[in-house]
């Protein structure tokens, strides 16, 4: 099951965070340090926990200056504060999860894909699931062949009346002995999988509970340690271990030992599969390590001897890691290495416990990467997009620049902390009024657009973000039904509105293959076309919107036809604008603005409604839409040379 949306109510500084959407593959949370971002995670890894026995507690964990009021307010009222939902995650069940239920149940017991898990402050389920019993019954009435002889059963809406109607039956003394065989048979089916004190919904549950992820987090602090005590760890019970210790039996389970096997006296057997191991981690250290490729992983073992109370001693086995560094021709103690290497390396390590097997898991990463250097967060960027989202579903906090995708910005989700009124809140809205939560997405933006000044040959120059998205994404949409979309050669970049586009251009335009996309004003664009005639830019490479759709005065948003651009800013804003009440034919942002009793408004929003919910509105374009989106990006492509 894929992980939807999570709620956190009343968890440390969490007051409601409404419900979050989780992407299906990333999602990545975004704020400055205490604005929330780790409580996120931390409420939703207590939901379960794939490590250690994590466990919500009121006194800890309820909104401190919260806590005693509300505790009182509660008791008042013949309540129970521990009876609080701290967390609420909405699944979408996958087929598999289906079949599962449908082995013990029989077809189309469930009636929703959704399900709901819940968990109070007293650490107890609670679930939502859509189920029909009626269903269920008609299953096994079919299951044991039920037919004429036995009509009113298939009358039976649950199993409390069909056991009545069974018990009914049995007592008939008209009914013949096939019968009788019969209903003893379904009665005492019934009576083992469906007990009369178990309500049905919970049974259904009790199957979905072991479909449900384990959350495995890893924090910035979770390090392999370089000495690992090998008995002590493989006789621990797991749920006692910290997460370091984790990490080092993640460590001894991908070498797939067994006690005897690793603890093996003959040598030659034990140092093989030491380097088997060893070679291996150094594989996956290096595909994403590029600061040094000089790298290897050594892996030994030896004989700690330790004076034990009664004054005779033991002897621990111990696994010893260590790094090779040939450029340099020495080898030090893992525990020496970088601390940004120790990271990435006991990440790699503890997460190969879950890479290959079928363990339903999510992964919370707090701050991954935060001790690593620019170039090597790109490298775990990479890693995260290449393997862990391919295997589980992937939730992370930064504020790092280089931990955001530029091109993927549907997956960020803003946390701030309001204060004691509203909390942390956490939203996919990229207005916010803290200009610092939006650094990180601003500063990854303009590194992004950097590189793209240095590295791409054929740049496409648009106003703003709102023209990006517009024009990626219905591009996109476009070329996945097979019609033309933006050529993969451009790099475009959004300069912040058009009166920056000409000092761009004729600081760059000699250097750089130029295309630029601009509104269409009635007062022009004399400097764009002076330089033009002055040899910074062919003038074929300055294309109008208003060209392309035959207008004298256009923007971006013209290029939708009036219904659909409507429906975006209702969905933007909440509004219930209707195309009768446009009139003009300026521009449909004036005529909006205008019918609105305004000026202007944030041109912005409805880019950003179209990002949030891009598959339905996608789906809902007219063909007048897409046919002027197709005619902008032909008449871009023409211009690459």
């Amino acid at each position: 099951m894929k992980l939807m949306t999570v709620k956190i109510d009343h968890f440390k500084h969490v007051l409601n965070s409404g419900e979050v959407k989780i992407e299906p593959d990333i999602t990545c949370l975004v704020g400055q340090n205490e604005s929330g971002k780790s409580t996120f995670l931390e409420a939703l890894r207590r939901l379960k926990p794939a490590q250690g026995a994590v466990e919500f507690d009121s006194p800890k964990h309820y909104p401190a200056w919260l806590e005693k009021r509300h505790r009182r307010l509660a008791r008042s009222e013949g309540k129970d504060l521990n009876d609080k939902t701290p967390i609420t995650a909405v699944f979408e069940l996958e087929s598999s999860d289906v079949s599962h239920v449908g082995q013990f149940f029989g077809p189309n017991v469930l009636t929703s894909t959704k399900f709901t898990l819940c968990k109070t402050y007293a650490n107890a389920f609670n679930y939502s699931v859509s189920v029909d019993e009626k269903q269920a019954v008609a299953n096994v009435l079919n299951e044991f062949k039920i037919g004429a002889e036995l009509p009113s059963l298939r009358e039976a809406q649950n199993f409390e009346e069909l056991r009545t109607l069974l018990a009914q039956s049995s007592a008939d003394e008209g009914i013949s002995e096939a019968a009788a065989e019969i209903v003893g048979s379904v009665q005492k089916h019934i009576a083992k999988r469906f007990p009369e004190e178990i309500d049905f919904s919970l049974e259904v549950y009790r199957h979905l509970a072991t479909k449900v992820p384990k959350f495995f987090y890893y924090s910035e602090y979770s390090s392999l340690p370089s000495k690992v005590p090998i008995r002590t760890l493989l006789d621990a019970d797991p749920d006692t271990l910290d997460e370091n210790d984790q990490t080092a039996l993640a460590l001894l389970q991908l070498a797939e030992f067994e006690k005897d096997h690793l603890l093996d006296t003959d040598y030659e057997t034990r140092k093989r599969e030491l380097e088997n191991v060893a070679n291996e981690l150094t594989q996956d250290v290096l595909q994403y390590w590029s600061t040094n490729k000089n790298l290897r992983v050594l892996i030994d073992l030896t004989l700690q001897t330790q004076d034990v109370q009664n004054g005779k001693s033991t002897v621990v086995n111990e696994l010893l890691v260590r790094m090779q560094d040939d450029q340099h021709m020495l080898s030090l103690p893992f525990d020496e290495r970088s601390s940004g290497f120790r990271w990435f390396f006991s990440f790699l390590t503890a997460f190969s416990r879950y890479e290959f097997d079928d363990t339903p898991v999510i992964i919370l990463l707090d701050e991954p990467a935060l001790g690593l250097h620019a170039r090597a967060q790109k490298d775990f960027l990479r890693f995260i997009e290449e393997r862990l989202s391919k295997r589980c579903q992937v939730i992370y906090t930064t504020h790092s620049p280089f931990m955001i995708e530029p091109s993927k910005l549907e997956r960020t989700r803003l946390v701030e902390d309001k204060g004691q009124e509203l909390g942390s809140v956490t939203t996919s809205e990229v207005l916010t009024t803290n200009s610092d939560t939006l650094f990180p997405l601003q500063a990854a933006l303009g590194y992004d657009i950097a590189q793209h000044l240095f590295i791409a040959k054929d740049n496409l120059v648009v106003e703003g973000p709102s023209d990006l998205i517009f024009m990626d994404t219905i591009s996109e949409h476009l070329k996945a039904h097979g019609r033309e979309g933006l050529n993969e050669r451009w790099a475009v970049m959004p300069l912040g509105g058009a009166d920056v586009i000409p000092a761009f251009v004729a600081l760059l335009g000699n250097h750089l293959d130029v295309t630029v996309v601009v509104d269409s004003r009635k007062e022009g664009h004399q400097k764009l076309t002076a330089l033009a005639k002055a040899g910074f830019l062919a003038e074929t490479r300055i294309i109008t919107i208003g060209e392309v759709i035959d207008q004298n005065m256009a923007d971006i948003e013209d290029l939708f036809s009036k219904g659909d651009y409507v429906s975006i800013y209702n969905k933007a804003f909440g509004k219930k604008v209707k195309v009768a009440d446009l009139t003009g034919s300026d521009p449909i942002v004036r005529q909006i603005a205008r019918a609105e009793g305004g000026d202007r408004f944030n041109h912005e929003a409805p880019a950003n409604a179209l990002l949030r919910s891009k598959e339905s509105i996608l789906s809902e374009l007219s063909e007048e839409t897409l046919t002027a989106f197709e005619g902008l990006f032909k008449r871009i492509n023409e211009t690459l040379s």
